[in-house]
């Protein structure tokens, strides 16, 4: 069933920000998000991203004071002697308040655990309609889809459920299908359905021939730019998707703060347009003090990958580095010697930015620029670069210090009617969302003020110190008579107290449905393959019991004796062949031969093209 979506029943959506710690999830909150997902002490998909339980409750505690949720992800596959570490672990996160976890493992399915509510982690490899009506049935209450969907599949995946939908917006790309890469455990022997990524896919690589004749030498033929959406942020709206979600547990707070920024912006200019059809999720305004643009923060270049059609932008690739490049800023005229540049300048440069360039050999090179003086620069290291070199800037040092130095905040705006009942003074505060409170004490006995007062009772009622409200308007009809500075100041205390006390008892506990656990979908029982990544028996008697399946094969990581079978260990909706104009569907196929294969160091990979689906595979070659 759709969403209703008027200005009587406003659809909610969520900007959902990463969070690598307790002050990355306050600054994202504080500049726009509407929520935050972090890693716990383990079984996170970050494994460098954890947080403790003291920390993850702080966060829920600061987040719901505007309503604002904070999901913490436990989406890796879980061994069998880790069950009851995990069950417990979940026990506390439910204890905390955490609203959601964000998981990968169908096995919790089968756990007891307490009633919290689930999310399907993109690692779920939600790619079918049939696999997004099955997750709900199973109880999950949102489902994170693949980024590789363009916008006619997210509406068929809206059509075809009633739970929210949840989609990257920005940030890296996962070159394979998530919750579908074997590439770095196979090579690495460390898992990606781990925490433990490796990134094969940022390897240097030669495209080869059957017999090895190369093609292309040197190049980073798996490295996609970074994805950004934020000029498509309504016709994601107008698919289906409510929630947002940016990627990066592991950046920093600058880039959270820009990124969040930039997003939040464009989401309530939405809103502003939509004639009541669309809400935020949390309560308040965030406010910033610079002005976002997500082409200053860590970035690979971008692409809308897959969104507008079913074929991806055509420069979907960054085949020469997978480090951020940046902006071009200068062209070298002349090498100096002595560390220094002639340069024609393109932008201004200032003392300690960050500069690159690619070398003769196309490899892509940094230094630090001590200084600037005309059209001379000065760098932190020897250098040696031709005449002609294009300089990069991917370190704006004024830019950064903006950031770092910016003032980010979040507050609830209220209304205060101060007024008096006999010899009861009563002070109303309510937010924007309608919700109010009262606090009240006797004053007897009442006198006339010999001077004006209202502009006192304004500006102690005004001091809301470090509390989350701002007041927007006092509505004061106490007239002439005289009240207390100390008495004001006590009411104001209690009802901000009570305001606060109101957002706590109102939060919405979204709790799990449990009977939703009756999803068969076959009558004929299906194999589940080593891609399917059941890695303990709690999943294997999931699948057999609520999906009618045989599992005839466990995790990579459980048995790689699987790897003898079934040699893929990478399917990507990618295909280099159409990224280098090559198509087999088009004129471009004899550009390249029909067997091709990609090698770095001693790995070889063989690249099959399934043309029916449009997607390509690689293969450990053997």
């Amino acid at each position: 069933m759709p969403f209703i979506t008027d200005s009587v029943h406003p659809q909610i959506i969520e900007l959902l920000s990463p969070a690598k710690n307790l002050s990355t999830a306050i600054i994202a909150i504080n500049s726009g998000a509407d929520a935050v997902y972090m890693g716990a002490s383990d079984f996170g998909a970050r494994k460098m991203a954890s947080n403790s339980i003291e920390d993850i409750e702080r966060a829920v505690e600061f987040a719901h004071k505007f309503n604002a949720r904070v999901y913490v992800t436990v989406n890796t596959i879980i061994y069998e002697n880790e069950l009851e570490k995990v069950r417990n672990l979940i026990w506390d996160l439910w204890r905390i308040g955490v609203d959601a976890l964000i998981v990968q493992d169908l096995g919790l399915l089968e756990m007891d655990l307490p009633p919290i509510a689930l999310h399907a982690s993109t690692q779920c490899d939600i790619r079918t309609v049939d696999k997004a009506r099955f997750l709900e049935k199973c109880g999950f209450s949102q489902l994170v889809l693949p980024r590789e969907l363009s916008t006619r599949e997210i509406k068929e995946f809206r059509d075809a459920t009633s739970i929210p939908l949840e989609a990257f917006v920005h940030g890296a790309l996962c070159v394979s299908y998530s919750g579908d890469c074997q590439a770095s455990y196979v090579l690495t022997g460390r898992s990606a359905n781990r925490g433990e990524c490796a990134q094969i896919c940022r390897y240097k690589f030669d495209l080869e021939d059957e017999i090895g004749n190369k093609l292309i030498s040197g190049r980073y033929l798996l490295s996609l730019k970074d994805l950004n959406r934020l000029e498509y942020l309504e016709n994601m709206l107008d698919a289906g998707i409510t929630s947002f979600k940016i990627e990066g547990r592991l950046k920093d707070e600058a880039y959270v703060k820009n990124v969040v920024a930039a997003y939040s912006q464009a989401l309530d200019a939405i809103i502003c347009k939509s004639e009541g059809r669309f809400k935020r999720r949390a309560r308040g305004s965030a406010s910033v003090d610079f002005n976002p643009d997500v082409t200053k923060s860590f970035n690979r270049g971008f692409t809308s990958y897959f969104f507008n059609e079913a074929l991806p932008d055509k420069d979907t690739l960054l085949s020469h580095t997978p480090k951020w490049i940046g902006q071009p800023v200068a062209t070298v005229e002349k090498d100096m010697g002595e560390r220094s540049l002639k340069v024609r300048l393109i932008k201004r440069l200032n003392n300690g930015d960050g500069l690159g360039y690619f070398n003769d050999m196309g490899e892509f090179c940094g230094f630090r620029l001590n200084r600037v003086e005309k059209n001379i620069i000065y760098s932190n290291a020897a250098l040696k670069v031709s005449a002609g070199t294009i300089l990069y800037r991917n370190f704006d040092k004024e830019w950064n210090d903006i950031i770092e130095m910016s003032k980010v905040k979040r507050r609830v705006k209220v209304d205060m009617y101060l007024r008096l009942c006999g010899e009861t003074l009563i002070l109303d505060a309510v937010d924007t969302d309608g919700i109010s409170v009262s606090s009240s004490c006797e004053v007897s006995p009442l006198q006339v003020a010999k001077t004006p007062q209202e502009d006192g009772r304004l500006r102690t009622l005004k001091k809301l110190g470090d509390t989350i409200f701002e007041l927007r308007n006092l509505i004061d009809y106490c007239g002439a008579f005289f009240i207390p500075l100390s008495v004001l100041t006590n009411l104001k205390r209690d009802a901000v107290s009570a305001l606060e006390g109101a957002y706590n008892m109102r939060h919405p506990l979204d709790i799990r449905n449990i009977n939703k656990n009756e999803c068969q979908e076959n009558s004929n029982r299906i194999r589940l393959s080593r891609h399917d990544n059941v890695s303990n028996s709690f999943a294997k008697r999931f699948y057999e019991t609520k999906a009618s399946a045989e599992c005839r094969a466990e995790a990579l990581e459980v048995d790689f004796t699987g790897i003898n079978y079934d040699p893929r260990i990478m399917q990507t909706r990618y295909c280099l062949r159409r990224e280098l104009g090559a198509c087999l569907k088009t004129s471009g196929r004899a550009l390249l031969p029909d067997k091709l294969f990609i090698t770095s160091g001693k790995n070889r990979f063989r690249l099959e093209f399934d043309c029916s689906k449009c997607r390509m595979n690689v293969l450990l070659d053997r």
